[in-house]
């Protein structure tokens, strides 16, 4: 059986109850988080057991948390990185000490996934995260940094609000920041910080760029085969981990989605499993998780994670906005439900052919 999780953004932060996500069969486990908290700050002991007692009470395992956000200082390979290393730390100290098995990161400059457009019409009538190539790479980012300060308004998919306040500032950081120094300060990163997860049986899964390119200037090194073999030449630590995000690399048609997942399944102890269409001008827009709905062999994938027997933490990812639903943008009960019962079903065929029960 999979094992199947479902991301939740918390009791004040999420449309979707645990009540709800109780009810969608072969859900085992919540992915969750402080989100509370900013980039750099330590999770406490007593804020992540009233957490995890409550996604325990529903009979939920909270085994996974994505994420604990990597202060900029680290990326930018500040002096001052030391101090939010040691923070980082002890916060996977505290989160094993309720047998959180994984944590799921991402090393992205400034922000995290952009979109163009949070809803965007689909054929069927509902809506999804859509990414309009030529607009994002038609943004000057001077102009941007300008539009972003001058108004108190403007926001962008994915921009935590505290980084929005410092963009200014970030940008003009990340101008002495290319992708082999971006690389070094993420092995820096990790070799603080793997020893510890070791000791903790903590897994750190970092999750892919998305998009899986370089936007706005700023650099992107989490994009295909190339960088996960460079990510894992860091440190063979057992701890040293992937978060297998289709939607994520399959952005690039380069990316064979099957393939990596042939590769690098076995380094991967968390998977985002979803689907996108990409247009030839390198738009792209989130479906349904049916394979024939989008450009991601979703079949495919799941028959290799099948092959492999693989034992790994698995959880649908963005989701379409169906029946009206008011929730967070790809975050909503109905689209990801659906995603479930299909990743499933594709999960006992594979098994049955395979003799597996």
């Amino acid at each position: 059986m999979m094992n199947i999780t479902f991301r939740w953004y918390g009791r004040n932060n999420d449309t979707v109850s645990l009540e709800q996500i109780k009810q969608i069969p072969g859900t085992k486990g919540i992915v969750w988080a402080l989100h509370n908290k900013q980039a750099g700050e330590l999770w406490t002991e007593e804020e992540i057991q009233n957490e995890v007692a409550y996604i325990h009470s529903h009979g939920f395992h909270a085994d996974v948390v994505e994420s604990v956000n990597v202060h900029e200082s680290i990326k930018l390979g500040l002096p001052e990185r030391d101090q939010f290393i040691e923070i980082y730390k002890q916060t996977i100290r505290n989160l094993s000490k309720v047998g959180v098995k994984v944590i799921c990161y991402n090393f992205m400059p400034v922000f995290d996934w952009t979109r163009s457009d949070l809803h965007h019409p689909l054929p069927d009538g509902s809506t999804a995260l859509f990414y309009e190539k030529a607009k994002v790479e038609g943004i000057d980012p001077a102009e941007l940094v300008k539009s972003i300060s001058e108004s108190s308004t403007l926001t962008m998919p994915g921009w935590e609000p505290e980084r929005l306040a410092k963009i200014t500032d970030l940008f003009a950081a990340y101008k002495e920041v290319d992708d082999n120094k971006l690389w070094k300060n993420l092995a820096y990163f990790l070799r603080a910080i793997l020893p510890i997860a070791e000791e903790c049986d903590i897994q750190m899964a970092i999750h892919p760029d998305d998009p899986p390119w370089s936007i706005f200037g700023l650099p992107r090194i989490m994009t295909g085969g190339d960088s996960l073999e460079k990510l894992l030449a860091i440190s063979d630590s057992p701890s040293n981990r992937i978060t297998f995000c289709t939607g994520s690399l399959g952005a690039n048609p380069e990316n064979n989605m099957v393939k990596l997942a042939e590769k690098y399944a076995k380094y991967s102890p968390f998977a985002h499993v979803r689907n996108v269409k990409i247009f030839e001008n390198g738009d792209f827009i989130e479906t349904s998780h049916l394979t024939e709905d989008g450009s991601i062999d979703i079949a495919g994938v799941v028959q290799t994670l099948a092959d492999q027997q693989y034992t790994g933490y698995i959880r649908p990812d963005h989701g379409r906005h169906l029946w009206n639903e008011d929730c967070r943008p790809g975050y909503g009960l109905y689209d990801r439900a659906l995603g479930i019962m299909y990743l499933l079903g594709l999960w006992d065929a594979y098994h049955m052919k395979n003799g597996v029960k």
